[in-house]
């Protein structure tokens, strides 16, 4: 078996570039740009074209192939000609000649300084002149050495503050959010399973047990073409792809490998009768490993990373799927999330592991955002997205006029898109009735297979009124209570005055709480993941308050934000919070993001019953907090 060949090979990489990675790339272009004080207008037309291709839900990579129609990206409002040059560019060779011309005069590392707090473009510009700082490592010194204090707008508190970020940037700079992870691993796949006689690709390691960063990429890969004797060919296809940057490793079924960002990836070929051992072993956690072969050796069997065998006779007990290392051990299948050696072991021995929650248990997501605000689609386009992935009912909860960068709803607003969301939802339910268009055929048995003892589903699909209200720096909100009682949701969040202390913090979200009309409290930590650290709150007063008014907490699943964490939601739990989760979705292809929020779910041991918003609506409203 010979390692085929791909087609268009300098499109390779390209076609499974992801439209967040063309859009980071044509703001970071912005970005160079504006470091270079050029026109506005060019650099808006750059910012623009990102925020468009951001925002479309049709990877863009496929329409920028030299057969595609070349007027297929132009139809998209804020790409004209030049634009879709650079994009054909960009997914041709990862790059464009205006992006290559500015980091041979700006070095690529002034892009890395864009990412410290406090570092805006004209900041890095202004460095890059009076002090030709060009690096974090060159930056940092200055600071110390109190070089920056001269330099306008840059007094003591600004430089202990960028110093602390350069740390904090440090220290978070080899890991990678999930979803980033994620999505390398589906782009790696895609071009491993052009060789033929693959069959499956796992990731392994900190992904697969949903870990919200991960460290590295372990991908497990069987087929007829990881067998002894045939794979050293797939081992070379491996170790040619073209998206490697450097080739770390080669071995006889090994390949490891760095990408252009510095994530290291190890993709490992096994025989199918081994593959359980070592997707149970590469999975982890080092911990659950651990307690794991102690309890083999009790028994008198080892474990590898190849097999579950007799220690007197090396006899093969189990190796070909997990299912049967954990009932050859006495144990109940355990879930990758709950891998941490955390009392899984003890509770798949007594029978008495969690049925934990899965995608399709949640009926509602009661937290998006529209063209109103700051989201990239309208009401109805929600609305029918929502309906696609079978949900029975949504909240559009778009921001409030505090979040001014956000365009957020004075109260006159709020209630005009009140009205026009009460609109769209009779709309869609005059057509349900009329059975008007094939996704009512499939949104009824999709209520046919959650409720099989119904004769005849009769539940429109419902859109709920509602708003994100920021909490304001005393605890009060951003509108009238005269407001929030027409609305039927209403979520509270803090967005702002994240330097308050931990006492200030807490007695504000707690005022807000007291609010009669806050059902929600939104993303109460307010962290985003190695980009910011939470603001200083004591949940371990805000949590039973919450319970006790009835104020449901947040899983906010995006996974920039995954808050609360697995650790916090089991904490809510115990507390008797009523628990949510949801999208924070601010256009169409974020509604997917509810993947990322039920890994964290299934990792805090949550069910289907833990949640509120897997009940039907009718039921799910009357669990949240009753008015006035």
């Amino acid at each position: 078996m010979q390692a085929s060949t791909i087609d268009a090979a300098p499109w390779a990489f390209g076609l499974l570039m992801d439209n967040i990675t063309l859009a980071r790339l044509l703001d970071e272009t912005a970005a160079l740009l504006e470091i270079d004080a050029a026109d506005p207008f060019r650099i808006r037309s750059y910012r623009r074209a990102a925020e468009a291709v951001e925002q479309q839900t049709t990877r863009l990579a496929t329409l920028a192939t030299p057969d595609a129609d070349p007027k297929a990206l132009l139809a998209i409002p804020g790409i004209g000609k030049g634009m879709a040059q650079n994009i054909r560019d960009l997914v041709a060779t990862g790059s464009m000649p205006l992006r290559e011309e500015l980091l041979q005069k700006y070095r690529p590392t002034m892009l890395e300084l864009l990412r410290l707090p406090g570092m805006g473009p004209k900041t890095v510009a202004m460095l890059h002149s009076a002090l030709q700082i060009a690096d974090i490592d060159a930056l940092e010194a200055a600071a110390k050495r109190g070089d920056l204090l001269t330099l306008p707008r840059m007094g003591q508190k600004f430089t202990d503050k960028l110093i602390k970020g350069i740390e904090d940037h440090r220290r978070n700079a080899s890991r990678f959010r999930i979803d980033v992870a994620r999505e390398h691993a589906e782009r790696i796949s895609e071009l491993i399973r052009q060789f033929p006689g693959i069959d499956t690709i796992t990731p392994a390691g900190s992904l697969r047990r949903g870990r919200e960063t991960c460290g590295d990429l372990d991908l497990l890969v069987t087929g007829p073409a990881c067998e002894a004797d045939v794979v050293a060919a797939a081992v070379e296809h491996v170790a040619s792809l073209p998206l490697i940057d450097k080739l770390l490793a080669k071995g006889q079924n090994k390949v490891s490998f760095t990408l252009r960002n510095g994530l290291q990836v190890d993709v490992r070929l096994l025989p199918r009768a081994s593959y359980g051992a070592a997707l149970q072993y590469f999975t982890g956690s080092k911990h659950h490993n651990v307690a794991l072969r102690q309890r083999a050796i009790k028994r008198g069997l080892t474990l590898s990373e190849y097999a579950l065998l007799r220690l007197e006779d090396n006899k093969i007990i189990a190796a070909e799927t997990e299912q049967d290392i954990y009932n050859a051990l006495d144990l109940d299948y355990i879930a990758p999330e709950l891998r941490e050696n955390c009392g899984e072991l003890e509770a798949a021995e007594k029978h008495t592991l969690p049925h934990l929650i899965v995608r399709s248990d949640l009926r509602g997501d009661l937290h998006m955002h529209t063209t109103e605000s700051d989201g990239g689609n309208s009401i109805r386009e929600m609305a029918e997205a929502a309906i696609g992935r079978g949900l029975e009912y949504i909240a559009i909860t778009d921001h409030s006029k505090n979040l001014a960068m956000t365009n957020g709803m004075d109260d006159t607003r709020a209630l005009a898109h009140a009205k026009r969301i009460r609109e769209v939802s009779a709309e869609l339910a005059e057509e349900f009735a009329a059975r008007r268009g094939p996704q009512w055929a499939r949104y009824e048995r999709r209520l046919k297979d959650k409720e099989p003892n119904a004769t005849e589903p009769t539940i429109p699909f419902r859109i709920l009124t509602g708003v994100e209200v920021d909490i304001l720096l005393d605890g009060t909100l951003d509108l009238e209570d005269a407001t929030l009682a027409q609305l039927d949701i209403v979520i509270a969040s803090v967005h702002s005055g994240f330097n308050q202390t931990q006492e200030e913090m807490t007695a504000r979200v707690l005022r807000s709480t007291e609010n009669p009309y806050v059902q929600i409290l939104g993303h109460p930590t307010g962290r985003k993941v190695l980009q910011r650290e939470p603001y200083k709150i004591d949940l371990a007063q805000v949590l039973p308050v919450a319970a006790r008014l009835g104020v449901a907490v947040e899983h906010n699943a995006a996974p920039a934000r995954s808050d609360l964490s697995d650790l916090h939601l089991r904490q809510a739990k115990e507390l008797g919070c009523k628990l949510i989760v949801n999208t924070d979705a601010h256009s169409i292809g974020d509604l997917d993001q509810i993947d990322h929020g039920i890994v964290q779910l299934r990792r805090a041991w949550l069910t289907a019953q833990d949640l509120i918003n897997t009940q039907p609506i009718d039921q799910f409203l009357s669990t949240l907090r009753p008015r006035p």
